[in-house]
């Protein structure tokens, strides 16, 4: 008996993406859903948070029992991050700025030195540059610039101050580097407002409290630019590189399967690291413009490109990611990425360039790509190697960061050492907020968002096995 045709590619694909097992996927949630009394406090957010948006989406208003609810959960996790064994220290961290003036200003500082620290290393370049201590034949105030380039380096910035002060004080001689425009420079230095940032900063890093500061920021993770945060960096791009290789391997194993059911010579394609070209009108700031691994199909001979090189339609979008958390950061992102290609001309062939060398793609393909965050699952996956909570988290980190970052939230972790200690009504305008202001719209739908992004997720495993 002769075999059934092969179906047609396109169904072929629809059908593995059906297949491909969906762990991360979370549950819809009703009235009927409702947590345990044992519910942990993010649990009980994230199941309060869902059913006031439900209520809202009804044209009803959430009851005074969900605010009572939602004030009293977030009492908790507050009270949670706060312990001083097993809490979170970047919530800590958050609290001792609000409440300390110092470790405010220190972290209003902290923020601007890398811009201030270019702005002194460029004015101090201007002068005191080897190139231009060459210049000058040895003596005391060469030996002063060369003091004052090394103090720049080493961000000595109270020695730099003094040894601007020094330059100036030289008697002035022909060439000297007290004649203007040198002397002029130094004393624009020396009134430099970074200078005076920097200055402030070195003081305030041994305040007793900012040394907490730092202390709880370290226990999050090494500072920034420092040896062990540059090797954390390198450790994640190996790992994200070898994650994109294998899905990559996922994707190739698909084309070959599609290829294998049309019987035609490799209608079918991978390619990764494929970025957006400049010339599709649109804006390209904050959205996607490099995708991880892309599933191409070769269009029609009529749209082949000019020079006789066929062009290609995009069948599938991966991007590969390390956490349930990181998908849901970037998915605004993805979207605004769909959005971009959609602008692409229909009457254009436009050069991607992707590790495989350049490839043509049709315009026509790329505005027809669904951008509706609700049409995607044909068209995005993101892949992930991390494993399935046995429990899921319900709250997303972004949101719960939003909740415990909150005026009222720090205000009340700070009022929980005062005697009355503080009440959970103290968070009602969280609530309020919540329920009406636009700035939280993402805390509101963040169950529906989060249930979103699972749903496009796959093990990297799973859907090589569905292949």
């Amino acid at each position: 008996m002769d075999k059934p045709p092969p179906p047609p590619p396109h169904a072929l694909l629809d059908a593995t993406l059906r297949a491909v097992p969906r762990r991360y996927r979370l549950p819809k949630l009703d009235d009927a859903f409702s947590p345990a009394l044992d519910a942990g406090p993010a649990t009980t957010l994230a199941l309060v948070i869902e059913h006031a948006r439900a209520a809202l989406a009804r044209g009803e208003k959430p009851d005074a029992a969900l605010k009572d609810r939602f004030t009293g959960a977030l009492a908790r996790m507050v009270r949670e991050a706060l312990r001083a064994d097993g809490g979170d220290p970047v919530f800590q961290a958050m609290v001792l700025r609000h409440r300390a003036a110092p470790v405010r200003e220190y972290a209003s500082l902290s923020a601007r030195a890398d811009q201030d620290r270019r702005a002194i290393h460029a004015a101090v370049n201007a002068v005191a540059h080897p190139g231009k201590q060459q210049r000058l034949g040895p003596g005391p105030q060469r030996e002063s610039l060369a003091r004052l380039h090394t103090y720049a380096g080493a961000a000595a910035w109270n020695d730099l101050q003094e040894a601007v002060q020094r330059l100036l004080e030289m008697p002035r001689t022909p060439g000297s580097v007290s004649e203007a425009p040198i002397a002029r420079t130094l004393a624009q230095l020396l009134e430099h407002p970074a200078l005076a940032r920097l200055r402030r900063l070195d003081a305030l890093a041994s305040d007793p409290l900012v040394v907490e500061y730092r202390t709880l920021w370290e226990r999050y993770g090494p500072r920034s630019g420092s040896a062990s945060a540059i090797a954390q960096g390198l450790s994640a791009r190996h790992r994200g590189d070898a994650a994109e290789a294998l899905a990559a391997q996922a994707l190739q194993a698909l084309a070959q399967r599609l290829n294998a059911a049309v019987g035609a010579p490799s209608p079918y394609r991978v390619v990764t690291s494929m970025c957006v070209p400049a010339a599709i009108p649109a804006a390209h700031q904050h959205a996607k413009s490099e995708w991880d691994v892309v599933l191409l199909r070769q269009a029609a001979a009529a749209s082949d490109t000019a020079s006789g090189t066929p062009a290609w339609d995009v069948c599938l979008l991966v991007e590969v990611k390390a956490s349930v958390d990181a998908a849901t950061t970037d998915f605004p992102r993805l979207l605004r990425g769909l959005r971009l290609l959609a602008h692409a001309d229909k009457d254009t062939v436009y050069p991607f360039a992707t590790r495989q060398g350049t490839v043509p793609l049709r315009g026509a393909a790329l505005c027809a790509l669904p951008s509706a965050s609700t049409a995607l699952s044909r068209t995005v996956l993101y892949c992930c190697d991390a494993p399935a909570e046995p429990t899921p988290r319900l709250l997303g980190a972004a949101s719960r960061m939003q909740l415990l970052s909150a005026t009222p939230t720090l205000d009340f972790a700070v009022a929980l050492t005062a005697t009355p200690p503080a009440d959970a009504r103290a968070l009602e305008p969280v609530w309020h907020a919540l329920l009406e202001a636009p700035g939280w719209r993402a805390v509101l739908n963040q169950y529906a968002l989060l249930r979103q992004v699972r749903e496009l997720m796959v093990h990297t495993d799973d859907l090589l096995a569905a292949v």
